[in-house]
């Protein structure tokens, strides 16, 4: 498999394609730590020097301080020279009282308190609120954001998909018919709601964060395979899942967005030796892996530093010999039948 990150792919059967990496931007919300102003600008300046043109942002990253921060950047490139896209389902507002109002998860981010509405009238106001905090007139694609029982609960859950079958789906169809958005998909972090909800209603694509991984591959012969079969595209929103496959196994490693529990630690520690027998970085293995399956059209992993951003970029262009991905598979690894890249 030989890439670039200009290397694009089409979204299910829309107009648009995607490069096959882009920048996701959470951790410029201010996730694990602050991050300052020129730090942040410095990171999107590292990107787009690289030859990035793809970024994703959301509402709830940093409260609206990541869509503020992409959005005052890209506002100053032209248009047509990249591509975007963000979140609905969550609309921002002051809170009652903002001297007490408590920010987490975020360590920093911004005061605004969240409200949670897969309706037509909420996602049409997520989505007016999202140009108006980017400070652009577009945004290439829309994803329902978070749609998943373990923010709220099974019987509110319900509830919210039954607000977006309903009427929100329909929000998301008007604004694609008008030429508003190319495409729409959904965000998913577990494998079991990328089985469920993201089949049960018409995607361009699914934004998956954490089922599809080089530490997990539990989706791949279900909700994976499902994508596959309705030609609706993937992208992999955390391809170094949360945190663990860039930094490596070691105490401070982050899994799932919280502390890497012991089985994958020890997993990963697995995965490192294979790595050091093949002389191939983590990092290089963790974002090449996903690309390989048919239904990925592009990888958008995060990074608060100019020096990550070179160092994605870099990875994702490595060589990496077979035998490595043969190795994995024969420990046991990754899934026997998991498509991987093919370098020679």
């Amino acid at each position: 498999m030989s890439l670039t990150i200009s290397t694009r792919r089409k979204v299910g059967e829309t107009d648009l394609s995607l490069p096959v990496f882009g920048f996701g931007s959470a951790h410029l919300g201010e996730l694990y730590a602050k991050v300052d102003e020129p730090d942040s600008r410095a990171t999107l300046d590292a990107a787009w020097q690289a030859g990035v043109r793809y970024y994703d942002t959301a509402p709830w990253y940093g409260r609206g301080l990541s869509e503020h921060r992409v959005g005052g950047f890209l506002r100053t490139k032209t248009r047509t020279d990249f591509q975007i896209t963000t979140k609905v389902g969550r609309t921002l507002q002051r809170p009652a009282d903002p001297k007490a109002f408590d920010r987490s998860p975020w360590v920093g981010g911004l005061n605004f308190e969240v409200h949670f509405d897969y309706s037509y009238d909420g996602i049409m106001r997520s989505y007016e609120q999202a140009l108006q905090r980017l400070a652009l007139d577009t945004v290439d694609a829309l994803i329902i954001h978070d749609l998943d029982p373990s923010f709220y609960g099974q019987e509110v859950y319900a509830d919210h998909c039954k607000a977006l079958i309903a009427t929100g789906m329909k929000a998301l169809e008007e604004l694609k018919s008008s030429g508003d958005i190319a495409a729409y998909g959904m965000g998913i972090n577990a494998a079991e709601s990328l089985s469920t909800i993201a089949q049960e209603v018409d995607l361009d694509f699914a934004l998956v964060a954490m089922p599809y991984t080089l530490i997990d591959q539990s989706s791949l012969h279900e909700g994976m395979a499902d994508c596959l079969a309705k030609n609706t595209s993937v992208i992999i929103g955390a391809p170094f899942a949360s945190g663990i496959l860039a930094t490596g196994s070691g105490s401070n490693s982050k899994y799932g967005y919280a502390a890497a529990p012991a089985e994958i630690q020890e997993k990963v520690r697995g995965i490192e030796a294979v790595c050091a027998a093949h002389k191939v970085s983590l990092q290089a293995a963790a974002l090449q892996f996903p690309l390989a399956h048919p239904a990925v059209v592009s990888i958008i992993p995060g990074a608060a530093k100019a020096s990550e951003v070179t160092q994605n970029v870099a990875s994702v262009q490595t060589n990496i010999p077979d035998a490595f991905w043969s190795d994995l598979k024969t420990e046991g690894l990754i899934v026997a039948d998991a498509p991987t890249p093919e370098h020679g």
